[in-house]
């Protein structure tokens, strides 16, 4: 993809996938503004892109405020001259059980992954339109918001907010030419390595230098470098007619994820009584529900155990 005389914004961008989008979007051409909490891990971003021959600059900010995000798009326009491109990918786990869950470790979790994504598309998208050029708004949700995962309310109820605003905002900005569309995903990092069905399988490919094929292509799970190909092309000219969509990738596997639908319906004259729902229910729903939380290879479930 060539991204010549682009400018891109990556939330949380110090490491791990956020660090592999940057590097990806660079090295295609365009400038990328930097973010992380820690001024010595954004420095070395900056200084592995420079390095490379592309362009950055940092800002050092937890994401979430208004505040933040201005600083995000100024930093963009004072260095750049410009904004085309937004990927939001700042984000922080508090996993625990619903029952021991905190105020605290709902808030946090919410207001970067949720708050933080509304607030840098929001300034984002005011300076698209100020330059009336278009431009990206590629937001990163996750499968736990598409299917649910255990521990996770927060991280969960926040990546389909997200999915849900992407939908949303690709309605309200199509006449701006922007596009906003979600990626999911999967990608052996710090914050995965300690899941315990995936664990086995990143220590192996810690001695062995490669994830197992059964989570390449079946769970669909490889590096960080893996995803970045599609935040690029998202990012490009070549993806200017996409917008509203869930995107999954992950090591072998590139997928689209369905927009919500009704899968079974019934009618009744006057509605529905308590009784009329339990008379319909074993016939017309109870054999089509919904499964929820991710279904893995038996292979992957065994080395588990």
């Amino acid at each position: 993809m060539d991204l010549t005389g682009k400018v891109a914004i990556v939330t949380g961008s110090g490491q791990g996938l956020g660090l592999a989008y940057a590097k990806e979007l660079a090295a295609d051409g365009a400038a990328v503004v930097i973010n992380d909490v820690r001024q010595e891990t954004a420095d070395a971003a900056v200084s592995e892109i420079a390095a490379a021959g592309g362009k950055s600059v940092a800002v050092v900010a937890p994401v979430g405020s208004t505040e933040t995000a201005q600083a995000l798009v100024k930093a963009a326009v004072d260095n750049f001259g410009r904004l085309d491109i937004l990927v939001t990918n700042a984000g922080i786990l508090r996993d625990k059980v619903l029952w021991k869950m905190t105020d605290d470790d709902f808030d946090a979790v919410i207001n970067v992954h949720l708050r933080g994504t509304f607030t840098c598309v929001r300034e984002a998208v005011v300076q698209f339109r100020e330059q009336g050029e278009g431009g990206r708004i590629i937001c990163i949700g996750s499968p736990a918001g598409q299917r649910g995962n255990f521990g996770q309310t927060n991280y969960s109820g926040a990546k389909a907010g997200i999915v849900g605003m992407v939908r949303t905002w690709a309605m309200e900005l199509r006449k701006a030419g922007i596009t906003a569309n979600a990626v999911c995903p999967v990608a052996a990092t710090a914050m995965t390595e300690t899941v315990p069905i995936f664990k086995p399988f990143i220590d192996e490919a810690k001695e062995t230098g490669k994830l197992a094929d059964v989570i390449r292509r079946e769970v669909g799970m490889g590096t960080p470098e893996d995803v970045a190909g599609v935040i690029a092309f998202l990012a490009s000219d070549a993806a200017a007619d996409i917008t509203g969509q869930a995107i999954s990738i992950g090591g072998d596997r590139l997928a689209l994820w369905s927009h919500p639908e009704m899968t079974e319906s019934a009618y009744h004259d006057d509605g529905f009584s308590a009784d009329d729902v339990a008379a319909v229910w074993p016939g017309t729903f109870a054999n089509n529900l919904e499964t929820v939380g991710e279904e893995f290879p038996a292979e992957v479930l065994a080395a588990a155990k």
